[in-house]
């Protein structure tokens, strides 16, 4: 399934390449063209979400009410989505389709030969055998490593991957004495821990004060997660951003800059 949306993915990406003839300039291209397209279904997603935290409370009364009866429970649970046109697991499909683009693009990146230039395996394998013979370490990405040392001979795995004097092929955990391989990665951490400050406080704006003690002990316990997603996600970032091409930390970056913008946009739009 990846790799059928790698390979879509790959078309569109190389069709831009052939204009700009330069593989950074295409991926930022590429990222604004896919949120744009996403467009839709993230502005419905924001409404969902609102919608949801509306109906928690009536959930939570439910709960109270029919705590000894979970059948009945589920019944008025159903009731009260399907009065609110909505279904229990609304936003799921969106997460879903989210993490499908994210590994899609992780494929794509990875191995550009393959789904975007669409070079004959042969070829491409032929390649990563000799490499292999000659190294005494084996690449962590196969095609990258392929580039890079069969490019300037072949035209045909070659891509323009220099962008604003960076390598985009050159992977940082392999790269620790040139300080430049951190740029693009320490950006994408930044921009990370951005929007997701960005989106609790945002989250934090639309919750209603509560004067019960059992709604400022949830309030509680939504915090604490909070607060423990603000340490886990920026040592996730870092730890993948030094293990990943910088072309695929471009995307990244690229994409966070523009949800960040998305969210404060859709949020101001979508206000009730």
């Amino acid at each position: 399934m990846f790799d059928f949306f790698a390979n879509i993915f790959g078309y569109i990406l190389n069709f831009i390449y052939n204009f700009v003839g330069n593989y950074g300039l295409a991926l930022i291209i590429f990222t604004v063209l896919l949120k744009l397209a996403m467009l839709p279904m993230s502005i419905k997603q924001q409404k969902t979400m609102k919608k949801n935290t509306k109906i928690q409370a009536e959930v939570k009364v439910l709960q109270d009410k029919y705590q000894n009866d979970p059948v009945r429970l589920n019944q008025e649970m159903m009731d009260l989505y399907k009065s609110e046109n909505m279904s229990p697991f609304s936003g799921c499909l969106g997460s879903i389709l989210q993490l499908i683009i994210i590994l899609s693009i992780f494929f794509l990146v990875s191995r550009p030969l393959t789904f975007m230039l669409h070079v004959d395996s042969e070829v491409v394998n032929g390649y990563i055998k000799e490499i292999q013979e000659n190294s005494e370490q084996k690449a962590s990405y196969q095609e990258i490593a392929v580039i890079r040392e069969k490019g300037a001979e072949d035209e045909r795995v070659r891509i323009n991957m220099d962008f604003l004097g960076l390598d985009l092929s050159q992977v940082p955990s392999q790269n620790y004495s040139d300080w430049r391989v951190f740029i693009i990665p320490g950006l994408y951490v930044i921009t990370s821990i951005a929007s997701m400050k960005l989106t609790t406080n945002i989250q934090a704006a639309k919750k209603e004060e509560k004067t019960e003690e059992k709604g400022a002990a949830e309030e509680d316990t939504i915090a604490e997660m909070n607060k423990t997603m603000n340490y886990m996600m920026p040592i996730m970032s870092v730890s993948i951003a030094l293990i990943a091409p910088l072309g695929l930390a471009l995307y990244w970056f690229v994409n966070n800059l523009i949800m960040i913008v998305e969210r404060l946009i859709i949020n101001k739009v979508c206000k009730d």
